[in-house]
């Protein structure tokens, strides 16, 4: 199986569902840094690109074909992100932030990092809850009225924000931001590796900050690579007709 190294890293996750778990596994940044292309994306991670190849080779297809979102309506795709993953971050979140204070109490003296590892994910809570809260009430409705408004042929919806593509570029910076936050837990905790004197708690923290990281991974992708490009081609469409 061969890969077009020029096409981005987006197009490939797209292309091969199975793509997201293999560049999840390789620390290859699909969802914020989904534009570059792969043998750029590659270099920046330190892999090969035939390595790439020969995971997604012995991945094969998934058991279960993921939804193709780039063909189903924007109105299921806005609806499986709140309860897929909007869902998720809110209770996750919940869960982990007394983890995490109860395990830097225990060990913060001998692993200071988690100090910091707790004031970063507490900024990155915080910023994803005002992210959410404004996506729910502002941008998703305007994109699912909007979506309405083609399919029957009526007048597009008044956007208070301009055109989409105003908040369509602060959620990307926004992101972006998360983004940075997370990998800046990943550096400190060591790729979420725990040390030798790591208690259950512990373990299990970092268990949830990895995996938190992997589904915020898959939220943006489906956002930044599938939801907002089809928003703002609709809207062109809109304001053509």
């Amino acid at each position: 199986m061969s890969i077009d190294i020029q096409k981005t890293i987006a197009e490939i996750a797209l292309e091969r569902p199975q793509a997201a778990a293999v560049f999840e596994k390789l620390g290859i940044d699909y969802c914020c840094g989904g534009r570059k292309p792969l043998a750029a994306a590659c270099e920046e991670a330190g892999v090969e690109v035939n390595q790439v190849e020969d995971l997604l080779k012995s991945a094969g297809p998934d058991e279960q074909p993921a939804e193709n979102w780039s063909e189903q309506p924007l109105a299921s795709l806005v609806g499986h992100i709140l309860q897929k993953h909007h869902s998720y971050c809110r209770e996750e979140g919940l869960r982990l932030q007394p983890l995490l204070a109860k395990v830097v109490s225990k060990h913060g003296e001998n692993h200071p990092d988690l100090v910091q590892v707790e004031e970063l994910f507490t900024a990155l809570r915080n910023e994803l809850s005002m992210h959410m809260m404004k996506e729910e009430q502002m941008l998703f409705p305007y994109i699912i009225a909007l979506e309405d408004a083609v399919a029957h042929r009526s007048s597009a919806p008044r956007a208070p924000f301009g055109t989409v593509q105003n908040p369509v570029r602060m959620m990307v910076q926004e992101h972006d931001d998360a983004g940075r936050l997370t990998k800046e837990i990943r550096t400190l905790t060591g790729d979420f590796t725990t040390p030798q004197d790591a208690c259950p708690s512990f373990k299990a923290l970092y268990q949830g900050l990895e995996a938190f990281e992997a589904d915020l991974h898959q939220h943006i992708h489906l956002e930044n690579n599938i939801l907002f490009p089809r928003a703002i081609a609709l809207e062109d469409v809109a304001q053509s007709a």
